[in-house]
Protein backbone atom coordinates (compact mmCIF):
# COMPACT_ATOMS: atom_id res chain seq x y z
CA UNK A 1 0.00 0.00 0.00
CA UNK A 2 1.42 3.23 -1.01
CA UNK A 3 2.90 5.41 2.08
CA UNK A 4 0.42 8.31 1.31
CA UNK A 5 -2.41 5.97 1.92
CA UNK A 6 -1.39 4.55 4.66
CA UNK A 7 -0.99 8.82 6.39
CA UNK A 8 -4.23 8.96 4.99
CA UNK A 9 -6.19 6.49 6.91
CA UNK A 10 -3.79 7.33 10.03
CA UNK A 11 -5.01 10.87 9.67
CA UNK A 12 -8.87 9.35 8.90
CA UNK A 13 -8.08 7.19 12.20
CA UNK A 14 -7.06 9.71 14.59
CA UNK A 15 -9.71 12.84 13.28
CA UNK A 16 -12.34 9.81 14.67
CA UNK A 17 -10.46 9.53 17.74
CA UNK A 18 -10.62 13.30 18.46
CA UNK A 19 -13.98 13.53 17.41
CA UNK A 20 -15.37 10.79 19.72
CA UNK A 21 -14.14 11.58 22.84
CA UNK A 22 -15.89 15.74 21.65
CA UNK A 23 -19.20 16.53 23.61
CA UNK A 24 -22.00 15.91 21.44
CA UNK A 25 -24.79 18.35 20.10
CA UNK A 26 -23.11 20.93 22.79
CA UNK A 27 -23.85 24.75 21.66
CA UNK A 28 -20.67 26.68 21.81
CA UNK A 29 -20.18 29.85 24.69
CA UNK A 30 -21.58 32.99 23.82
CA UNK A 31 -20.19 36.41 25.26
CA UNK A 32 -22.10 39.68 25.30
CA UNK A 33 -20.39 43.40 24.74
CA UNK A 34 -19.48 43.19 28.31
CA UNK A 35 -17.54 40.00 28.08
CA UNK A 36 -19.95 37.85 29.87
CA UNK A 37 -21.24 34.55 28.71
CA UNK A 38 -24.79 33.95 28.13
CA UNK A 39 -27.46 31.94 28.10
CA UNK A 40 -30.99 31.16 27.08
CA UNK A 41 -34.08 29.08 28.52
CA UNK A 42 -36.75 28.72 26.42
CA UNK A 43 -40.56 28.65 27.25
CA UNK A 44 -42.24 25.22 28.43
CA UNK A 45 -43.11 22.86 31.43
CA UNK A 46 -41.52 19.59 31.40
CA UNK A 47 -42.38 17.05 33.51
CA UNK A 48 -39.70 16.04 36.21
CA UNK A 49 -39.40 12.16 35.82
CA UNK A 50 -35.96 12.32 35.78
CA UNK A 51 -36.15 10.83 31.52
CA UNK A 52 -35.67 14.24 30.03
CA UNK A 53 -37.85 13.06 27.39
CA UNK A 54 -40.23 16.34 26.91
CA UNK A 55 -40.30 18.60 23.85
CA UNK A 56 -39.53 21.37 25.33
CA UNK A 57 -36.24 19.92 25.75
CA UNK A 58 -36.05 18.85 22.43
CA UNK A 59 -36.10 22.41 21.49
CA UNK A 60 -33.33 23.30 23.98
CA UNK A 61 -29.59 23.22 23.48
CA UNK A 62 -27.02 21.53 25.11
CA UNK A 63 -24.45 23.42 27.20
CA UNK A 64 -21.19 22.07 28.63
CA UNK A 65 -20.25 22.07 32.38
CA UNK A 66 -16.44 22.10 31.68
CA UNK A 67 -14.73 24.57 33.25
CA UNK A 68 -12.35 23.67 36.00
CA UNK A 69 -13.35 26.06 39.23
CA UNK A 70 -11.53 24.22 42.15
CA UNK A 71 -9.52 20.86 42.31
CA UNK A 72 -8.36 18.73 39.55
CA UNK A 73 -9.39 18.40 35.93
CA UNK A 74 -11.08 15.12 36.10
CA UNK A 75 -10.68 12.11 33.06
CA UNK A 76 -13.79 12.30 30.32
CA UNK A 77 -14.32 8.96 31.71
CA UNK A 78 -14.52 10.32 35.43
CA UNK A 79 -16.83 13.23 34.76
CA UNK A 80 -18.45 15.16 32.25
CA UNK A 81 -21.64 16.92 31.99
CA UNK A 82 -24.06 19.02 30.14
CA UNK A 83 -27.25 20.87 30.92
CA UNK A 84 -30.63 22.12 28.71
CA UNK A 85 -32.60 25.29 30.48
CA UNK A 86 -36.01 26.04 30.24
CA UNK A 87 -39.18 28.31 32.02
CA UNK A 88 -42.63 28.97 32.55
CA UNK A 89 -44.28 31.38 34.95
CA UNK A 90 -43.77 29.61 37.61
CA UNK A 91 -39.92 28.33 37.55
CA UNK A 92 -36.77 28.18 35.82
CA UNK A 93 -36.22 23.89 34.88
CA UNK A 94 -32.96 22.51 34.16
CA UNK A 95 -31.97 19.30 33.20
CA UNK A 96 -28.76 18.34 33.75
CA UNK A 97 -26.93 15.19 32.25
CA UNK A 98 -23.62 13.58 34.48
CA UNK A 99 -21.74 10.98 34.11
CA UNK A 100 -19.57 10.31 37.00
CA UNK A 101 -17.85 7.09 37.70
CA UNK A 102 -18.55 7.12 41.28
CA UNK A 103 -21.68 8.12 43.30
CA UNK A 104 -20.42 9.72 46.52
CA UNK A 105 -22.57 10.74 49.80
CA UNK A 106 -20.27 10.99 52.70
CA UNK A 107 -23.13 13.52 55.27
CA UNK A 108 -26.06 12.20 54.07
CA UNK A 109 -29.12 14.18 56.01
CA UNK A 110 -26.62 17.18 57.29
CA UNK A 111 -25.82 20.53 56.13
CA UNK A 112 -22.47 20.35 57.34
CA UNK A 113 -19.34 20.09 54.32
CA UNK A 114 -22.29 19.50 51.81
CA UNK A 115 -19.90 20.58 48.97
CA UNK A 116 -17.98 17.50 49.43
CA UNK A 117 -20.33 15.18 48.67
CA UNK A 118 -20.84 14.72 44.96
CA UNK A 119 -23.69 17.24 44.09
CA UNK A 120 -25.23 19.57 41.83
CA UNK A 121 -25.15 23.48 41.75
CA UNK A 122 -27.15 26.14 40.76
CA UNK A 123 -26.27 29.96 40.98
CA UNK A 124 -29.21 32.46 41.27
CA UNK A 125 -29.55 36.26 40.90
CA UNK A 126 -32.45 37.66 40.25
CA UNK A 127 -32.14 40.75 39.37
CA UNK A 128 -28.55 40.43 37.81
CA UNK A 129 -26.93 42.65 39.97
CA UNK A 130 -23.85 41.20 40.59
CA UNK A 131 -21.76 41.03 43.85
CA UNK A 132 -21.13 39.61 46.98
CA UNK A 133 -23.72 37.03 48.74
CA UNK A 134 -21.93 34.89 50.70
CA UNK A 135 -23.98 35.73 53.80
CA UNK A 136 -27.03 37.59 52.30
CA UNK A 137 -29.44 36.48 49.15
CA UNK A 138 -28.18 39.23 46.88
CA UNK A 139 -27.65 35.71 44.76
CA UNK A 140 -28.35 32.32 45.97
CA UNK A 141 -25.95 29.23 46.09
CA UNK A 142 -28.20 25.77 45.95
CA UNK A 143 -26.01 22.57 46.62
CA UNK A 144 -28.52 19.83 45.68
CA UNK A 145 -27.77 16.66 46.89
CA UNK A 146 -27.61 12.79 45.58
CA UNK A 147 -30.89 12.73 47.74
CA UNK A 148 -32.68 15.89 46.75
CA UNK A 149 -31.63 18.12 49.99
CA UNK A 150 -31.12 21.60 49.08
CA UNK A 151 -28.64 23.68 50.68
CA UNK A 152 -27.33 27.24 51.43
CA UNK A 153 -25.79 29.88 53.74
CA UNK A 154 -27.73 31.89 55.31
CA UNK A 155 -27.02 35.62 56.76
CA UNK A 156 -26.03 34.04 60.12
CA UNK A 157 -23.18 32.18 58.22
CA UNK A 158 -25.23 28.86 59.24
CA UNK A 159 -25.69 26.38 56.64
CA UNK A 160 -29.54 25.86 56.31
CA UNK A 161 -31.81 23.80 53.77
CA UNK A 162 -34.37 25.30 51.41
CA UNK A 163 -35.89 22.30 50.30
CA UNK A 164 -38.97 24.11 49.17
CA UNK A 165 -37.13 26.05 46.62
CA UNK A 166 -36.40 23.31 44.16
CA UNK A 167 -37.64 20.07 43.40
CA UNK A 168 -35.48 17.46 41.86
CA UNK A 169 -36.00 14.12 40.17
CA UNK A 170 -32.61 12.12 39.32
CA UNK A 171 -32.52 9.04 37.87
CA UNK A 172 -29.10 6.67 37.56
CA UNK A 173 -28.17 4.60 34.95
CA UNK A 174 -25.14 3.02 35.23
CA UNK A 175 -22.85 5.96 35.37
CA UNK A 176 -24.79 8.16 33.91
CA UNK A 177 -27.40 10.28 36.30
CA UNK A 178 -30.14 12.86 34.66
CA UNK A 179 -31.18 15.96 37.03
CA UNK A 180 -34.53 17.39 36.16
CA UNK A 181 -34.99 20.39 38.43
CA UNK A 182 -37.51 23.02 39.01
CA UNK A 183 -36.26 25.79 40.62
CA UNK A 184 -38.78 28.21 42.32
CA UNK A 185 -37.19 32.19 41.91
CA UNK A 186 -37.02 34.75 44.31
CA UNK A 187 -36.39 38.27 44.92
CA UNK A 188 -33.17 38.32 47.68
CA UNK A 189 -33.25 41.83 48.38
CA UNK A 190 -36.57 40.82 49.74
CA UNK A 191 -36.82 37.57 51.03
CA UNK A 192 -36.41 36.50 54.95
CA UNK A 193 -35.51 33.24 56.26
CA UNK A 194 -38.57 31.52 57.72
CA UNK A 195 -40.88 34.55 56.35
CA UNK A 196 -43.79 34.14 53.74
CA UNK A 197 -41.78 34.19 50.64
CA UNK A 198 -43.50 34.62 47.39
CA UNK A 199 -41.67 33.34 44.45
CA UNK A 200 -41.78 35.51 41.64
CA UNK A 201 -43.57 35.03 38.30
CA UNK A 202 -41.58 34.94 35.64
CA UNK A 203 -42.08 36.44 31.64
CA UNK A 204 -39.94 36.37 28.62
CA UNK A 205 -37.09 38.45 28.55
CA UNK A 206 -36.51 38.53 32.31
CA UNK A 207 -32.63 38.36 32.80
CA UNK A 208 -30.76 36.47 35.76
CA UNK A 209 -27.37 35.84 36.46
CA UNK A 210 -26.69 31.88 36.06
CA UNK A 211 -24.10 29.26 36.52
CA UNK A 212 -24.13 25.82 37.44
CA UNK A 213 -21.64 23.60 38.63
CA UNK A 214 -21.02 19.96 40.00
CA UNK A 215 -19.14 18.65 42.78
CA UNK A 216 -17.05 15.26 42.00
CA UNK A 217 -15.96 13.14 44.97
CA UNK A 218 -14.59 9.94 44.09
CA UNK A 219 -14.15 7.97 47.32
CA UNK A 220 -11.97 10.76 49.35
CA UNK A 221 -13.15 12.99 52.35
CA UNK A 222 -12.95 16.08 50.27
CA UNK A 223 -14.10 17.09 46.64
CA UNK A 224 -11.42 16.63 44.11
CA UNK A 225 -13.22 18.75 41.81
CA UNK A 226 -15.51 21.25 41.17
CA UNK A 227 -16.59 21.73 37.58
CA UNK A 228 -18.48 24.91 36.49
CA UNK A 229 -20.22 26.32 33.23
CA UNK A 230 -18.46 29.40 33.20
CA UNK A 231 -15.01 30.49 32.92
CA UNK A 232 -13.79 32.52 35.52
CA UNK A 233 -10.82 34.59 35.06
CA UNK A 234 -7.74 35.05 37.51
CA UNK A 235 -6.32 32.00 39.72
CA UNK A 236 -8.98 31.98 42.43
CA UNK A 237 -11.88 30.44 40.41
CA UNK A 238 -13.56 28.54 43.15
CA UNK A 239 -15.70 31.74 44.67
CA UNK A 240 -19.03 31.81 42.58
CA UNK A 241 -20.38 31.12 46.33
CA UNK A 242 -19.14 34.46 47.37
CA UNK A 243 -19.63 36.65 44.42
CA UNK A 244 -22.19 36.73 41.78
CA UNK A 245 -20.09 38.91 39.42
CA UNK A 246 -18.54 36.06 37.92
CA UNK A 247 -22.36 34.37 37.01
CA UNK A 248 -23.32 34.15 33.10
CA UNK A 249 -26.59 36.10 32.18
CA UNK A 250 -29.42 34.01 31.86
CA UNK A 251 -32.32 35.46 29.56
CA UNK A 252 -35.82 33.85 29.28
CA UNK A 253 -37.12 33.31 25.72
Amino acid sequence: MPRYVLNLLLLATLWAAFCKNQPKDVAPATLNADGKQTFAAVYGTPVLDGSGADDVWDASDWQSINQVWFGINPEANDFSGRYKLAWDENNLYILAEIVDDSLLEIYPESAERYWDDDCLEIFLDEDASGGEHQYNFNAFAYHISLDGQVMDMAPDSTYRFFNDHCLTRLITRDKVSTWEIAVRIYDGAAYEPGGENLPKLLKSGKKMGFALAYNDNDRSPERESCIGNTAVPGTNKNHAWVDAGIFGLLELR
